[in-house]
C-alpha cells in the first residue's frame, strides 16, 4: 500500500500554528514512507471562505517548504462528486430527505433542554410515505440505533462510541452543499487517502465519518488524532501566547527551518535531540513517537531555536534573507561583501532576522542617533583630545583593517596610560550610537575609513555643542 496523506485547511482565516503542525506531520509521514502528500482546500463554507485566505495558506505552505504532490483541490469545484454520492445513498435507502424546517428542529431542541434531555433527531422524516412537492429539504444519513462504533486510532488506541448517541445527522444542506463530515469522507475516499492525521478536536467527528464510509462501501483509512497545543499556562493556545499566523512569524523574522523543527518537536520526540535537519526529520518521523498528552507552546524556546539557525546557516543565505527587512527600514543594501561581513559580525547575538536588521542600521545610515544615556556618559570633553589623536593616526593608515586598528589603539593606550575600554567605549558610541556592538575593530573595518573619520568628527562637534548648551 502506497501511503497517501492530506492537509485540508478551511480558508476562513490565516494558517496558524496548530494547522501548520498538522500539515507538517502529514508531510513528514508521507515523505518518510515515500508516499504522496495532497493539499485540499475545504471551501464549502461560502459565507466565511475567502480567496485571500486561500492565497495566504498556499503562500505559508510554500514558505514552510511543504510542497504537495497533488492539488490544491477545492471542494467548491467538486460539488458534482458529492451529489453523485448523495444519490447513491438515497437510492440504496441508506439516506433520506428531511423536510423538517429549522424552526421545527429548534423548537424540539429547546423542548429537550427544558426536560434536561440531550437533543437527538427523532427520525420523523425517516419513513415518510409521501414527500412534499417542491419543499426544501436536507438529506440525513440513516444511522444505527444500537451497537457501538470503534475508532482504531494509531496514537490513542481503540476508542468506542455508543451508536445511540449519534442521530440521523445531515449530510447535505438545503442549498445542496454537503456538510463537512460528508465532504471530508467523499474526498478522502475518492483521493485514496490512506492515513488521516489531524487534531484531536476532530475525534468527535470520526464515528460519524466511519458511518459514512461504511454506508458508501469505502475502506476506512487509518486515523491518527494529534493532541492539541496549549499555551505556557496550559490553557488553550491563543494570541496572547504568541499563537499568530505562519505568515506573521515570517514577518517577525523567523526562519522556516526553525518553525518546522520546533513544531515537529511539539508533540513528537526522538530521544533528547532538539535540532533536526529536514532530512533527519523525514528519516526519523513516525507516529510511534507522537505523544498523547497536549503539547505546550514555548515562545522562548522557538526564539532560541531560531537564533541557532541564524548562527548556523551559511552567512550568505542569512545575508540574502535579511535584505527585505533592511528595505522595510529604508535601507538600500545589496548582497555584497559588506553585507555579509555585517551579518557575520551581528548574528551571534540576533534571534530573528528583524532583530538582525535593526542591529545593523548604523552600518548603512549616513547619520546615527546616539542613545541619550550613552552620549552623556561617554561623549564628554575629556575624550575630545583622544578622538583628535585617533583621527590623525587613522587618517594616515593605508590599510584600514582590524590588525592595524588594534595597533593604533595600542599606541594611544600606551602613550596615555589608559585601558582599552576607556577609548573603545567612547569610540563605540561615536560610531554606532550604542554601548553594545561587535568588537570595535571589526565594526571600524566594516564601516570603512571615511565613515569612521566622519563619525568621530561628528562626535567632537556634538560634544562642542553640548559644552555651549550645558542645559541640554
Amino acid at each position: 500500500m502506497s501511503v497517501r496523506t492530506r492537509f485540508a485547511p478551511s480558508p476562513t482565516g490565516s494558517l496558524h500554528i496548530g494547522g501548520a503542525r498538522t500539515a507538517i506531520f502529514n508531510w513528514l509521514f508521507a515523505r518518510h514512507h515515500g508516499g504522496k502528500f495532497i493539499l485540499r482546500i475545504e471551501d464549502t463554507d461560502r459565507t466565511r471562505s475567502t480567496e485571500e485566505s486561500i492565497a495566504e495558506i498556499i503562500d505559508a505552505m510554500k514558505w514552510l517548504g511543504l510542497e504537495w504532490d497533488e492539488g490544491p483541490f477545492r471542494q467548491s469545484e467538486r460539488l458534482h462528486v458529492y451529489k453523485s454520492h448523495i444519490e447513491r445513498l438515497l437510492e440504496a435507502g441508506k439516506a433520506y430527505r428531511c423536510y423538517c424546517t429549522q424552526e421545527e428542529l429548534e423548537a424540539k431542541r429547546e423542548e429537550a433542554q427544558r426536560q434536561g434531555r440531550v437533543y437527538r433527531y427523532d427520525g420523523r422524516c425517516r419513513y415518510l410515505k409521501s414527500q412534499p412537492a417542491n419543499a426544501p429539504f436536507t438529506v440525513r444519513l440513516l444511522t444505527p440505533e444500537v451497537g457501538t462504533i470503534e475508532v482504531e486510532d494509531l496514537i490513542r488506541g481503540t476508542i468506542v462510541f455508543d451508536a445511540k448517541d449519534i442521530d440521523d445527522f445531515i449530510i447535505q444542506k438545503t442549498d445542496g452543499f454537503p456538510t463537512y463530515n460528508f465532504a471530508v469522507v467523499v474526498d478522502d475516499a475518492t483521493m485514496n487517502i490512506t492515513h488521516v492525521i489531524r487534531g484531536d478536536d476532530h475525534l468527535a467527528n470520526t464515528p460519524k465519518q466511519i458511518l459514512i464510509y461504511k454506508a458508501l462501501g469505502y475502506e476506512l483509512p487509518k486515523f491518527a488524532h494529534v493532541s492539541m497545543i496549549l499555551g505556557p499556562d496550559r490553557t488553550k493556545l491563543s494570541k496572547r501566547h504568541g499563537a499568530t499566523s505562519v505568515i506573521a512569524y515570517r514577518e517577525m523574522g523567523y526562519l522556516p527551518e526553525a518553525l518546522v523543527n520546533y513544531l515537529t518537536r511539539l508533540g513528537w520526540s526522538y530521544g533528547d535531540q532538539e535540532i533536526f535537519s529536514r532530512e533527519e526529520l523525514i528519516e526519523k518521523f513516525t507516529l510511534d513517537n507522537v505523544g498523547k498528552s497536549p503539547a505546550v507552546f514555548n515562545p522562548e524556546k522557538l526564539l532560541w531555536l531560531n537564533g541557532w539557525y541564524i548562527r548556523n546557516k551559511p552567512v550568505e543565505e542569512i545575508a540574502r534573507l535579511v535584505l527585505p527587512f533592511l528595505e522595510k527600514r529604508g535601507i538600500k543594501a545589496a548582497l555584497n561583501e559588506k553585507l555579509i561581513k555585517v551579518v557575520n559580525s551581528l548574528r551571534e547575538r540576533a534571534k530573528t532576522l528583524k532583530e538582525l536588521a535593526d542591529a545593523s542600521l548604523y552600518f548603512f545610515t549616513d547619520e546615527i542617533e546616539y542613545d541619550e544615556s550613552a552620549r552623556k556618559k561617554f561623549l564628554t570633553p575629556e575624550i575630545v583630545p583622544i578622538f583628535r589623536d585617533l583621527i590623525d593616526r587613522l587618517s594616515s593608515l593605508s590599510d584600514f583593517n582590524a590588525s592595524e586598528l588594534q595597533r593604533v589603539f595600542g599606541e594611544i593606550i600606551e602613550q596615555k596610560g589608559l585601558k582599552l575600554v576607556q577609548i573603545a567605549q567612547p569610540v563605540r558610541v561615536a560610531l554606532t550610537g550604542k554601548t553594545v556592538s561587535p568588537g570595535i575593530f571589526e565594526v571600524m573595518e566594516i564601516l570603512g575609513k571615511e565613515k569612521v573619520l566622519e563619525r568621530l568628527e561628528r562626535a567632537i562637534k556634538t560634544i562642542s555643542l553640548e559644552g555651549k548648551n550645558p542645559s541640554n
